[in-house]
């Protein structure tokens, strides 16, 4: 059925990339083990395979720094390998605890520059967990946390060179200044973007999802007001004829067979017509067998009045409609005769049909009274027909007439270049 089913969240080739749709797997709570990350309590997942590779790449390029900035920084000793395996070792609860991630990697860099150990690839620690902070909404956290680093990296460049290792190092140019301070808000801001496009496609979801369940929902209420036009009308049809065939049954037999061919007749029509609205759920895509019904098929309906006992008299042609328009213009008229069959005293109503410019105007007249009897009905015809105006920018007006009776009056616009 068109609109029923739950519209994917991705294009037609497939999902997107992670960071556009969501976060890592070992982002996400409570799923299944992912492959190279395991479980741990809470359901968030340990990255064991970034951090591994994260932390050979610092090691090995910390390595390779020293050998190129040779005697102008301190050697690689011990404690320099256990500031730069705790950096990269943070990262593994980067996803737990990204907070205390981020400062923590900054605080390792931070002694680690203080120390005088070669400018090298342990900045990526902190990029890394600067990046998950800001994926996990701890945006102040993260920029505070390269604002205190790059604050650390400037008094020991421009002031504290002079008491710390190594010995007569010079203070570095505002050129590598610039160069540090750009690298440091590309960081930031690459997570920002990430950040932002995450939730943008957040919302995209959840719009579409929304979008989903309010087709869903006008469609559940479409199929309602056809089936319920369409039995509630040959329902009370075939009540009406059976108590006649039941009261004559003995007295006039000839009569009484004529309210059970009409009751046959009824029957099969409804049966046609709730089939061709499971038809459409069956095969959402496909164009109806049979075209919907229209004020073309008004003088069957005055038929099926007249079989009720209900003489209806109709006024002014029915006038070439857009499909929408002409359908619910049918059931209208279609709801109102059954109303007046159901809940009127009076054997006799009037349809008038008129369009005066954009506007087609439907008016159903019954001289009443009410009967006052339970006409086992659900209650929503005038609902329907409401609704059905109102989905076209219509309006319907149903109440007692001054003169006794009841009045349904509907308004529905129409639009020219719709016109068949």
């Amino acid at each position: 059925m068109a609109g029923m089913d739950e519209e994917r969240t991705h294009g037609p080739g497939g999902p997107g990339p992670w960071w556009w749709h969501g976060p890592p797997p070992w982002h996400r709570h409570r799923e299944g083990p992912q492959a190279g990350a395991e479980a741990v309590p809470g359901g968030v997942r340990w990255p064991w395979r970034s951090t591994v590779l994260v932390t050979v790449l610092v090691l090995v390029g910390s390595n390779f720094a020293a050998h190129a900035q040779g005697s102008g920084r301190a050697p690689l000793d011990a404690y320099a390998r256990v500031l730069l395996l705790v950096a990269s070792g943070l990262l593994l609860w980067r996803w737990r605890r990204p907070v205390a991630v981020v400062f923590g990697t900054a605080a390792a860099a931070a002694l680690y520059l203080g120390a005088g150990y070669p400018y090298g690839p342990v900045f990526l620690t902190v990029a890394v967990a600067c990046f998950a902070a800001v994926v996990a909404g701890h945006r102040r956290a993260a920029w505070t946390a390269v604002g205190l680093l790059w604050a650390v990296h400037l008094l020991v460049a421009h002031w504290l060179y002079r008491w710390l290792p190594p010995a007569g190092d010079d203070p570095a140019s505002f050129g590598q200044e610039i160069v540090v301070a750009g690298w440091a808000l590309a960081i930031v801001a690459v997570a920002e973007l990430v950040r932002i496009r995450r939730e943008q496609g957040a919302r995209e979801r959840a719009e579409r999802a929304q979008a989903a369940r309010r087709r869903a929902d006008e469609e559940r209420l479409r199929i309602a007001r056809e089936l319920h036009d369409v039995l509630a009308h040959s329902l009370s049809l075939i009540n009406v004829q059976s108590g006649v065939g039941l009261a004559l049954l003995d007295s006039d037999p000839e009569q009484a067979r004529t309210a059970l061919t009409t009751i046959k007749a009824a029957s099969k029509e409804a049966l046609g017509e709730v089939r061709q609205v499971l038809d459409s759920l069956r095969a959402p895509g496909d164009a109806p067998r049979t075209p919907a019904p229209g004020l073309d098929r008004l003088p069957e309906l005055v038929e099926q009045a007249a079989r009720a006992g209900l003489a209806v008299e109709v006024t002014g042609e029915p006038p070439r409609l857009p499909p929408h328009t002409d359908l619910a213009a049918f059931r209208i008229v279609q709801e109102a005769l059954t109303n007046v069959v159901r809940h009127s005293g009076s054997r006799h109503a009037r349809v008038r049909l008129g369009r005066d410019g954009g506007t087609l105007r439907l008016r159903i007249d019954d001289d009443g009274p009410a009967t006052g009897a339970e006409a086992g009905g659900s209650g929503n015809g005038l609902a329907g027909m409401r609704e059905r105006a109102a989905a076209l920018g219509g309006t319907i007006e149903a109440g007692p007439r001054p003169g006794g009776g009841f009045r349904v009056l509907a308004v529905l616009p129409t639009r020219a270049g719709e016109d068949r």
